[in-house]
């Protein structure tokens, strides 16, 4: 079986968020359940420095205003089509926006010729490649199967995963005309939303299946609350949708092996750990003590909850841990938070920016980590935790609801407890769950038996791909049907 896959940005080579991670993990997890899958990304400048040889297998002499081509490279163990179109994507900046943070105004047209070409291949302009399968990740990819639906991948089976709903690509009418696309796809069944053209209401109407990336996110979507203003079509097909649990790339993520730390170590040998909280409290400026410290490892928005976590930074010293925050986003947020280290400096830290190899060491060196969400899909970083012994701290939400396990009485009592779930958007929940953290981490037994818990949980692309591969041949056996 050969797969499509469709995504603005893939780990290694352009990252922004959980969204690479996962599509540079689902190919090599597919691959061991003998599923060939091909990735179709844009050619940003990071992307086309990782290859020499520029020979391409499909040609435009005008896509969305220039000209551009499409070349078949292997990088980093993945496969690849890249679409080099220097006018759309040649840019300093990030994938979707300036160095200022602003986004791009064409990004309509980006991410319309990312996904007609993705349209173009599924329906069999590269020679000798004709995939069974479609998959369209986010809002970035979603036009692609309606490009599918309205070309010649008409009966080609597709799938949309939806990693964060709140993001949908909604634009103007006046781009239809641009879109390349009959005038029958502006309708109500097609792309057409709220009076605009909705780029992910495309991919979700015209999905033969839909997934998310956690059962619990699945239900919460059907809701007005997390909807978004597409809950009525997700529940007209609600048939069609399910919800997988991401999981993590578990040889990049291996704190026995892991390059970042200044310890390596496994649930055996966790004191190896200690290492690398000395580590964390110099780069953060932090002193250094027994207490525990709670990293965040996050965008800065609203969304992620980092504005409860910032009027909460006092709390928590006051429970008697430390901070060691890492992220960027939101001025404001970002703001608040610097403010909050000024106010407790040696027990809040903070490093504004992303920094993957960071993100590792404050993995393996924090006793905790929190994730105070109002919504969120899934999640990585909690999974990223369990598996290097950092205790996760999350909302009950999503993706964090479905892979933690709350250190309850009962759970304790079984010895199954993971984390800490407290409810979503609520301050004193989260200081609630600090308290109980604390007050565990004292109790040296209790503290390394819910961190081998975790680290004995299964984190890994396996179950998860095999539902993947289950949805694919579902869908097979229909269109040969």
């Amino acid at each position: 079986m050969e797969v499509l896959s469709v995504a603005s940005e893939i780990f290694p080579l352009i990252k922004t968020g959980g969204l690479a991670d996962v599509a540079g993990a689902l190919p090599v997890a597919m691959a061991g359940k003998g599923i060939g899958m091909r990735s179709l990304i844009p050619g940003y400048p990071s992307v086309m420095s990782a290859f020499k040889k520029k020979k391409a297998v499909l040609q435009y002499a005008q896509l969305q205003g220039g000209k551009a081509s499409v070349h078949a490279v292997n990088i980093a163990g993945l496969d690849l089509f890249v679409l080099d179109a220097p006018h759309l994507f040649d840019r300093a900046g990030g994938p979707y926006g300036d160095q200022t943070g602003h986004d791009w105004p064409d990004n309509w047209r980006r991410f319309a010729a990312l996904s007609q070409v993705g349209g173009d291949i599924a329906g069999g302009a590269i020679p000798g490649y004709l995939p069974d399968i479609v998959h369209a990740h986010d809002w970035q990819a979603a036009m692609t199967l309606a490009y599918a639906r309205y070309g010649k991948a008409v009966t080609t089976p597709t799938v949309m995963t939806i990693h964060n709903l709140a993001f949908q690509g909604r634009y103007p009418a006046a781009i239809f005309g641009q879109l390349g696309l009959p005038g029958q796809a502006m309708a109500l069944d097609g792309v057409e939303y709220y009076g605009g053209v909705g780029y992910l209401k495309a991919g979700l109407q015209a999905a033969w299946a839909i997934t998310t990336v956690s059962p619990t996110y699945a239900q919460e979507i059907r809701s007005p609350e997390f909807g978004m203003g597409l809950d009525g079509l997700i529940n007209m097909r609600s048939v069609d949708l399910h919800g997988i649990v991401n999981g993590i790339d578990t040889d990049i993520w291996n704190p026995a092996t892991d390059k970042h730390l200044v310890s390596n170590y496994t649930a055996k040998t966790l004191k190896a750990r200690a290492a690398n909280k000395r580590a964390v409290e110099e780069r953060f400026g932090l002193d250094s003590d027994d207490s525990p410290i709670i990293c965040i490892v996050s965008r800065l928005t609203w969304q992620k909850g980092m504005d409860i976590l910032a009027s909460a930074a006092a709390g928590i010293v006051a429970a008697g841990a430390r901070l060691a925050i890492l992220g960027s986003g939101d001025a404001g947020l970002e703001g608040a938070l610097l403010a909050a280290a000024a106010r407790h400096r040696g027990r809040v830290g903070v490093v504004v920016g992303y920094d993957e190899g960071l993100s590792h060491l404050l993995q393996g060196g924090c006793e905790a980590i929190v994730i105070p969400s109002r919504f969120e899909p899934c999640g990585l970083t909690q999974l990223y935790g369990l598996r290097y012994g950092c205790v996760p701290l999350v909302a009950r939400t999503g993706g964090l609801a479905d892979t933690i396990i709350d250190a309850n009485e009962a759970a304790m009592a079984a010895g199954v407890a993971t984390g800490f779930q407290f409810a979503p958007d609520d301050g004193d929940a989260l200081l609630h769950a600090v308290s109980r953290m604390v007050a565990a981490h004292r109790d040296k037994a209790v503290w390394t038996s819910i961190q081998q818990q975790g680290m004995k949980a299964d984190v890994s692309w396996d179950r998860s791909a095999e539902k993947y591969v289950e949805i694919y041949r579902r869908l097979l056996s229909k269109r040969i049907a």
